[in-house]
């Protein structure tokens, strides 16, 4: 049988979001349910009650996010009315907004993609959280490709250029962003 999911309530509503910036901030092993208690003046049962233990919180906070990040993207990457650098300038925007979230100045070094903070941290993560990271690498990739293909059949690119070349390194951009 399948896994119970709990209606969304307020409290597991600002449960998650306040998870999602302390797990993008401070990393799986700094956070627990006593500091999201705390923010939240609430108890610890109270989170337990909601997500029954800390994976189970951090595979759905990162199943979130993976799904929200991944339908932005491939929003922009599927657009027809954009070239390839346009799209990339709209990529990068996505990417500068959600670091001024973390770094108000836009010039700070704190931690702001919850998938990179995640990868630091996978040999602490379950099964299905590893799983939710991978699925961000295949689908963003998979969005690329056909983005970058797209370019060069309507002529943006010379028709030999490689991509799945010109897409790897699109990827590894992409990919590599948050801690660069």
């Amino acid at each position: 049988m399948g896994r119970k999911i709990k209606e969304a309530s307020p409290m597991r509503e600002q449960i998650k979001a306040l998870a999602r910036d302390l797990l993008t901030r401070d990393g799986y092993r700094g956070v627990s349910f006593g500091d999201i208690a705390t923010e939240l003046e609430t108890t610890r049962a109270n989170i337990h009650y909601h997500f029954g233990n800390k994976q189970s919180l951090v595979e759905e906070v990162l199943a979130d996010y993976v799904d929200e990040t991944l339908a932005g993207l491939k929003s922009v990457f599927g657009r027809d009315d954009l070239p390839l650098t346009g799209k990339i300038g709209e990529v990068v925007e996505i990417s500068r907004r959600r670091h001024r979230r973390y770094n108000p100045s836009g010039r700070g070094t704190a931690p702001w993609s919850l998938i990179a903070r995640m990868r630091q941290d996978s040999e602490a993560l379950t099964p299905p959280a590893r799983a939710a990271l991978e699925r961000f690498a295949v689908e963003l990739n998979e969005s690329v490709v056909a983005a970058v293909r797209a370019a060069r059949d309507r002529g943006e690119f010379a028709e030999t250029m490689p991509v799945d070349d010109v897409a790897l390194q699109l990827v590894s951009i992409a990919n590599s962003a948050a801690p660069i």
